[in-house]
């Protein structure tokens, strides 16, 4: 089987590299598999890692977030955990061909055990882009790839959640995307965990389309206190980005 070559990273057939337009960034992603979407970029937005700080990303496919939060802020390092072990060795390959192995890492390994894989109060931030629907809710792929980044097949929200708040440092903030038809259940079990919600932020497709996500920022051990931010409109016409995704969040 041919191969192609970029930087010494290998590139396989059913894969592309595509731009992420930060820093000169690029990305491994499979042709016909589970691509990132604007839920992480706006995720990659919301998010803040401060100078000095470490950050863990569970679930990270691609390894998206890490690369990005590398490019926007001023964190230490940056960490990825993904349980499928092809899509971690891609993302990988993503950190060695943008250089960034010093700065970003990889880890294969099950969310449910992070706790165990990287020990308690390990990391400043956590971040997730988490499977949305629960296991008997809507279509699923029959590529098991795909399926498993959009349903609570090897994960549930609680597991997530409970392994966040392990992770965290005392003060530590969790910053998340997911569907606002959740938010009763999203909020209930961030707080049994000891997450305080503190910023919360709806997004639109469209200005007259309902919200179809939703960012959160949870501080553990935070005082019950929560602000609401204004909205993110995606589109400000079919194919047309507004100018706060143009020029905020670079698309």
């Amino acid at each position: 089987m041919s191969r192609l070559k970029k930087a010494s990273v290998e590139i396989r057939e059913d894969e592309r590299v595509d731009d992420l337009q930060r820093n000169h960034y690029q990305i491994i992603q499979k042709k016909k598999g589970f691509c990132f979407g604007m839920d992480a970029v706006l995720l990659s937005g919301f998010a803040r890692v401060r100078e000095k700080e470490c950050m863990v990303d569970l679930g990270t496919g691609t390894g998206i977030l890490p690369i990005l939060l590398e490019a926007k802020t001023k964190g230490e390092h940056f960490t990825g955990l993904e349980i499928q072990e092809a899509v971690a060795e891609m993302a990988a390959r993503s950190v060695r061909l943008n250089g960034l192995e010093e700065r970003v890492k990889i880890v294969q390994g099950d969310i449910k055990e992070a706790s165990r894989i990287f020990g308690r109060a390990s990391f400043d931030v956590v971040t997730s882009n988490p499977p949305y629907m629960v296991n008997h809710h809507g279509l699923k792929n029959p590529n098991l790839g795909k399926a498993v980044s959009r349903h609570e097949i090897l994960c549930t929200w609680e597991d997530v959640v409970r392994e966040t708040s392990l992770l965290l440092k005392s003060g530590g903030r969790f910053y998340v995307v997911h569907r606002p038809r959740r938010l009763a259940e999203i909020i209930c079990v961030l707080k049994k965990y000891g997450l305080e919600p503190k910023k919360m932020k709806m997004v639109h497709p469209f200005v007259d389309k309902d919200a179809n996500m939703v960012l959160i920022e949870a501080v553990k051990g935070g005082g019950a206190m929560m602000e609401v931010e204004a909205p993110i409109v995606v589109f400000r016409e079919p194919g047309v980005y507004s100018e706060e995704i143009s020029t905020v969040y670079g698309y």
